[in-house]
């Protein structure tokens, strides 16, 4: 469109007026009219002083000598200089082995197989379980307890947690065994996710995650974000009013957690659940608690509607998914 009302007012005012009365640009104007030819890519020539192909054959030939046929083209290079013998560069050599394609790691290398991006989704309570363990700081320098936490993803509920002394797969196990029976999960119903520490990925918690037909599902290496629901957790633990700089004793990490864990799941309105209690959310209570909350603005608009300018105000929304690495919009239509 520009082009053609450039060529319109271009014979009254020139080419450098209609771009400056239109806004455009001049080389935009003259490339589009033009273009550039395409040139076909000319021969690199070959450099005088190259090896001629006599004498690339006589340096491939001592590289591939069984006497070199092991060793580097740096190491070929000395070998033969320190002999009195001068062939080419060492870069050169290089080359030569390159263009007849011999170039490559020799050793069979460990290659760490590609990880599949998590992606998990939760619709109601028990579908998804997200755990972790974290330090809790002891009364010495390097002494820690550790705090195991289970966390449901969907209504972000505590559903087991305990405090011990150490990090271990059978303490693990226990926890996730007796969180399962508390919880009433049936085979088929949970997936279990967590990071790829040694208790996560011990093999007595794989055995019982098969045996009770529970899936299992694991962070990518180095990448934390694949658990964010129980990193974010731990940090609302951690910057509790009154979370102390060390633990006195494990009887006094406890001591601490049992009001968190109680106050976390039965007052702390989350913001990622529309502001409602785990609690609330867990035990299938979130819609009422939702209509409850709709009646008091509806009665407040009621008595000031002047108040609210743009219109009737309305409680967040009932959460109804919740995703571990969603995927984008193309691949979910795909």
């Amino acid at each position: 469109m520009i082009d053609e009302s450039v060529t319109e007012i271009e014979p009254l005012v020139g080419t450098a007026g209609a771009c400056r009365a239109l806004g455009a640009s001049r080389a935009s104007v003259y490339r589009r009219r033009q273009p550039p030819r395409v040139r076909e890519p000319r021969p690199r020539p070959t450099p005088a002083r190259a090896l001629t192909q006599p004498e690339r054959a006589a340096v491939s030939e001592h590289l591939n000598s069984e006497r070199f046929m092991d060793c580097s083209p740096a190491e070929v290079w000395a070998t033969l200089l320190d002999e009195g013998t001068y062939l080419c560069s060492e870069r050169t050599m290089y080359r030569i082995l390159a263009g007849d394609g011999q170039v490559r790691e020799r050793r069979d290398q460990r290659t760490h197989p590609p990880y599949a991006r998590p992606e998990l989704l939760a619709q109601a309570p028990n579908e998804v379980w997200s755990w972790d363990i974290t330090k809790l700081l002891g009364p010495r320098k390097w002494s820690y307890y550790y705090l195991y936490v289970i966390l449901d993803v969907f209504s972000r509920y505590v559903v087991g947690w305990t405090v011990q002394a150490r990090e271990t797969g059978p303490i693990a196990e226990q926890l996730i065994s007796e969180t399962l029976v508390k919880q009433r999960i049936a085979r088929g119903q949970l997936t279990i996710h967590a990071d790829r520490g040694t208790s996560m990925t011990s093999k007595p918690v794989a055995f019982l995650l098969a045996d009770l037909g529970v899936t299992k599902s694991h962070n990518r290496p180095y990448t934390s974000t694949d658990n964010p629901y129980s990193e974010a957790h731990f940090k609302t633990l951690k910057y509790r009013p009154g979370f102390p700089a060390r633990f006195d004793s494990i009887e006094h990490a406890r001591a601490f957690c049992r009001p968190f864990f109680g106050w976390y799941n039965e007052q702390h309105r989350h913001s990622g659940i529309g502001l409602m209690t785990p609690s609330t959310v867990h035990h299938g209570q979130a819609q009422a608690t939702h209509d409850a909350r709709a009646e008091v603005l509806a009665a407040a608009y009621a008595t000031t509607p002047e108040r609210f300018i743009n219109k009737p105000p309305a409680p967040p929304a009932v959460p109804t998914a919740a995703w571990i690495n969603k995927p984008d919009k193309q691949e979910i239509e795909h």
